[in-house]
């Protein structure tokens, strides 16, 4: 029987307890099925042989990339954590990797100081032995998620072509803390931050284009005013001050311009503002109470809630020759969110006075209306992952009002995060 090494077998434990602590999710979006990659992920090695520290975050590490990968659904993930190639990226050891199946191979190296971390990891083609991504990264203890989150989205992104989302974010209101406030949660649950303490209502955030930045509604001053929190910076301040209602809707695609609901002592209407300038526009004349806007992926259309025809209903603004036109159907629409492929619209609503609210997609002939969630509670507020393929929502399905994340076609919904109290108008970061 061949001895195993010391170190290889102190990674094979740090390898089974990530294993056990890893939930997979398991569904299809939307219709498409995505052939999985095999990719080889060797054990990531500490810097320091000898430092058991090093050892421990090298096993975080790889913890937090492998189950990005998983998450990912794009690969099937090879693993041989008793075989001694876990110790090394030399010929032998990829040649050994490549007799597995896979295509590609993932490894790292960390280290670990009292105030800095160091990971250094590797994407390599076992065809040709070749390394062809390699990213070195160092920081502050909380900013290790952020590194292998990004190291994630790079493999993704090298060996399929498609935007990861492991690096994302989702922006949403709680009232955990005695009024709602607004939080930020990475995409897989992780890393909580409470970024307001208004202790009034803050509601309804809206990521900017380039993620810096986060718009929302608060009562802070009596008025329902729209603050900006420059996440850079760490600052937070007024935003816009209008009499009567201030509410971000969705951002154009070159980020300079964000459509809004604004009141000014008037009925509710769509309004386009100048980031820079704070120009605004008013895209409605004669409409009724109008809410909600969303921009469509190419900047030509919006979205929004008008109750015109009656109960509140889904209508599509064409931004050029200012014409409408009425999408749905329903008892009652709320919330619209463009998707990303431009092909779908989510939104809540319900088809019966007496049914509770529901996830609904509509294509954008409003033909094709889908029905994603049902019997489960009031499921309000849907927001797309920055790829398309997930969905974030709140669902009362469990009695208080949380935050939960679906396929795109309605599958695995599960909750993201065990934050008390009641959670709304989640908005998934691009």
């Amino acid at each position: 029987m061949k001895k195993i090494p010391p170190v290889l077998f102190l990674l094979s434990v740090f390898w089974a307890n990530a294993a056990a602590q890893t939930d997979v999710y398991i569904g299809l979006a939307a219709g498409k099925e995505y052939k999985k990659t095999a990719l080889a992920m060797a054990m990531f090695l500490p810097a320091r042989p000898d430092k058991p520290e090093d050892l421990e975050l090298a096993g975080q590490f790889r913890d937090i990339v492998r189950a990005d990968l998983m998450y990912s659904r794009y690969f099937e993930v090879k693993e041989e954590p008793l075989n001694p190639a876990n110790l090394s990226t030399g010929p032998e050891a990829l040649k050994f990797w490549k007799t597995t199946g896979a295509a590609w191979l993932v490894s790292g190296k960390a280290s670990r100081s009292e105030t800095v971390w160091t990971f250094n990891a590797r994407l390599h083609d076992l065809e040709s032995g070749k390394v062809i991504l390699e990213k070195f990264y160092q920081g502050e203890p909380r900013a290790m998620r952020r590194a292998a989150h990004l190291f994630s989205d790079d493999v993704i992104l090298r060996v399929t072509g498609r935007k990861g989302l492991a690096h994302s974010k989702i922006a949403f209101s709680n009232n955990s803390s005695g009024a709602p406030e607004i939080y930020t949660v990475d995409y897989d649950g992780e890393n909580l931050v409470k970024l307001t303490n208004d202790r009034s209502i803050a509601l309804l955030p809206r990521w900017s284009q380039d993620a810096s930045r986060i718009y929302y509604t608060t009562y802070r001053y009596g008025n329902p005013d729209m603050f900006e929190i420059d996440l850079k910076a760490g600052k937070i301040r007024p935003f816009t001050t209008f009499q009567g209602l201030n509410i971000p809707g969705g951002f154009s695609p070159d980020g300079a311009t964000m459509v809004m609901t604004l009141s000014k002592g008037d009925d509710p209407n769509i309004f386009s503002l100048n980031i820079v300038t704070k120009e605004l526009k008013k895209l409605l004349t004669r409409f009724g109470v109008s809410s909600s806007p969303t921009y469509a992926p190419d900047g030509r259309q919006i979205a929004f809630i008008s109750d015109r025809a009656g109960n509140p209903q889904i209508f599509v603004l064409d931004l050029e020759t200012k014409k409408t036109r009425k999408l749905t159907r329903m008892n009652w629409c709320d919330s619209p969110n463009w998707s990303p492929s431009g092909e779908w619209i989510v939104f809540s609503g319900r088809e019966t006075v007496k049914e509770k609210l529901n996830i609904f997609i509509t294509d954008l002939t409003g033909s094709q209306v889908r029905r994603l969630t049902n019997n489960s509670g009031d499921n309000e507020d849907p927001s797309w992952s920055p790829d398309g393929r997930f969905i974030a929502f709140t669902s009362t399905r469990r009695g208080r009002r949380e935050l939960f994340i679906m396929d795109s076609d309605g599958s695995a919904p599960h909750s993201l995060t065990d934050l008390k109290g009641k959670t709304s108008t989640p908005n998934w970061s691009p």
